[in-house]
């Protein structure tokens, strides 16, 4: 098993990584106090100034769209805020953004004494009344489970004992209530999309060892999920999969948390479920409208509600707990696919506003959400996303060191006890904010022309191992120190370097190439990609493109602004060389307002 890097331990380099990532603390903290506590204060019966009447509804300072205090999902988005807010604290030591944090928490505190003791919420408590009749309402748990999640991640990440605190207390609520449906209504546990809160109930018996964490995580256990994926039954078709993949996190947790392989077995059925019995489409999505599609049937449910957002980054940490556990790089080639296709493409590069469905149909436009008047749950887990960078990029194992993604960062790291720096970052030289390539080949003016510095305080013996693509083309080529190494130990999907490491530069150029992206049940369609990032052909109908799709470099011909004043992540801009008229291709994340097609006909009459 892997153990991951703390965050604390990673800085962000400059990349179109860091630039989200920024983009993202920037709107954290645009966000009024106010704005994120008003249905906390509404719910504890607190009167914000100015507010106990509003003669003008649309000045009010007040957040709208699922966030309203008419929304019975309402106050779902400070739990993201929070967790969001705490990581970008572990990874930076944001001390502004820290005390927001904290002052929030301190008002979450008054709100819970006025509600009792116990109770602290958005919503009110009726709303689980609904659930123990078996009522209608919109997902309670799912609100609860986001606050409980920001909380826990207030204390475990920015370290507010505080947060704990509300978190214990408010606890204490929940095991009483789960204790009475335990006699009058079990099913009630069981509904409101409460999915997430397994993993939160183990999670917090793992921080505290308190005994009623582990009363909670046992009257949560037992969902019909885990059943049917114990019985190989498919139990994913045509149901909401924002409901179902929580579950695969929650029963990934309780394996690292009691031991029991039977909760990994369940871990990996789901995934087995969801991704390897089911396909993907060339973005790494599954769904559509937030269900679930049937097993090799993607191509037909393309439309303008495929991948939801919510869903690529919970599939993210379901593969990153597989990961670990494995090491098995097609989980690693599976998150870097949703980095690029979900986690860039579907963020905004200028408002950093999230696309709540990715849409996949011929003439597609993306559908940005606003600052303070939506609030989807996509919004929310945006937010988390864009903060999640870090935590993804190294591993270790004894004196082994993972590069998993390429991301450009550097990282203070210990080999047996020896202070180890390393960078990444893709080779070429920075003057201000100007990217300039060094005069080369041009096949290697490629975003995946790595450098790597390694400087330890004394030579010491080690394994690097840099995880290989499946999307390279051929053998990487790799120099160290300038000389290049033609004896390469690939094994297991990395490439290994064991030596003794002090002042040390290594060059890797993973050959990307173009690719095509196919599903089961429309082959003659396919999406055109570049290493793992889909290309995205600005046009607004369905189009055939002409030429052999098993030569598909022959399509297309590469755009350059300048031949080496090239920014490495506005690469992947091309032509065709057969179409009339011509179709602009570049990154589906480069997509901003123009309109867009991903999956193309075949030229069935060229071969």
């Amino acid at each position: 098993m892997l153990n991951s890097i703390d965050k604390k331990d990673v800085t962000l380099l400059p990349s179109i990584f860091k630039e989200r990532f920024d983009l993202n603390r920037k709107y954290l903290m645009s966000l009024s106090t106010q704005g994120l506590l008003q249905n906390f204060y509404l719910e504890a019966g607190i009167v914000m100034p100015g507010l106990q009447i509003l003669p003008e509804p649309d000045t009010a300072e007040l957040h709208w769209g699922w966030e309203a205090p008419t929304c019975q999902l309402r106050g779902h988005f400070l739990g993201h805020w929070l967790a969001a807010a705490a990581s970008i604290y572990r990874s930076t030591t944001d001390r502004e953004l820290k005390a927001k944090l904290d002052t929030i928490i301190d008002e979450l505190e008054v709100c819970q004494n006025l509600n009792g003791g116990q109770w602290i919420a958005p919503i009110p408590q009726k709303y689980f009344d609904k659930l123990e009749k078996e009522q209608y309402i919109w997902s309670p748990q799912y609100v609860m489970h986001k606050l409980i999640l920001g909380l826990y991640s207030a204390y475990v990440d920015a370290g507010n004992e505080k947060a704990l605190t509300i978190l214990d207390h408010l606890s204490d609520w929940y095991v009483q209530w789960t204790g009475e449906m335990a006699v009058k209504n079990p099913h009630a546990i069981y509904s409101g999309e409460e999915s997430g809160m397994l993993e939160m109930w183990i999670s917090l018996y793992e921080l505290t060892k308190d005994e009623k964490y582990l009363t909670l995580q046992e009257r949560y256990n037992n969902p019909r999920i885990v059943g049917d994926l114990e019985a190989g039954k498919d139990t994913l078709t045509n149901c909401h999969a924002n409901a179902s993949i929580p579950w695969s996190h929650g029963t990934a947790k309780l394996f690292e948390v009691t031991g029991d392989a039977r909760w990994r077995k369940i871990t990996e059925a789901f995934w087995k479920n969801a991704v390897t019995d089911r396909g993907l489409y060339c973005t790494g999505g599954q769904n559509a409208g937030e269900y679930w599609t049937p097993p090799h049937m993607l191509g037909r449910f393309i439309s303008e509600k495929n991948q939801e957002f919510c869903t690529v980054y919970n599939m993210v940490r379901t593969a990153d707990y597989l990961y670990r556990w494995t090491a098995d790089t097609d989980f690693s080639d599976f998150i870097e696919l949703n980095l690029y296709n979900g986690f860039l493409a579907q963020h905004n590069k200028e408002t950093g506003m999230p696309d709540y469905f990715l849409s996949l149909k011929a003439g597609s436009r993306k559908e940005w959400g606003t600052p303070t008047r939506d609030f989807w749950c996509c919004h929310g887990t945006m937010v988390q996303a864009q903060t999640l960078y870090p935590s993804l990029i190294y591993f270790e194992n004894g004196d082994r060191l993972i590069v998993n993604q390429y991301i450009p960062s550097e990282l203070k790291w210990k080999a047996n006890g020896t202070d180890v720096t390393f960078t990444q970052t893709v080779n070429m030289k920075f003057y201000n904010d100007l990217a300039l390539f060094d005069e080369r080949d041009e096949s290697q003016m490629s975003r995946w022309f790595l450098k790597f510095a390694v400087t330890a305080e004394k030579a010491e013996d080690f394994t690097l191992s840099f995880r290989i693509p499946k999307w390279v083309k051929r053998v990487p080529e790799v120099t160290i120190n300038g000389e290049v190494v033609t004896e390469l130990d690939i094994r297991d999907g990395y490439l290994h370097m064991n030596r003794k490491w002090e002042k040390d530069e290594v060059f890797l150029f993973l050959p990307a190439g173009i690719t095509t992206s196919a599903l089961d049940d429309i082959p003659d369609t396919f999406a055109l990609m570049e290493g793992p990032i889909v290309l995205a052909g600005e046009c607004d109908e369905e189009q055939i493109l002409y030429g052999d799709r098993n030569k598909p470099e022959e399509m297309l011909t590469p755009q350059y602004e300048h031949t080496y004043y090239l920014f490495p992540w506005k690469q992947g801009a091309y032509k065709t060389r057969n179409n009339s008229p011509c179709i602009n291709f570049k990154p589906l994340y480069e997509i901003t307002d123009e309109t867009y097609t991903v999956y193309f006909k075949e030229d069935t009459g060229s071969h």
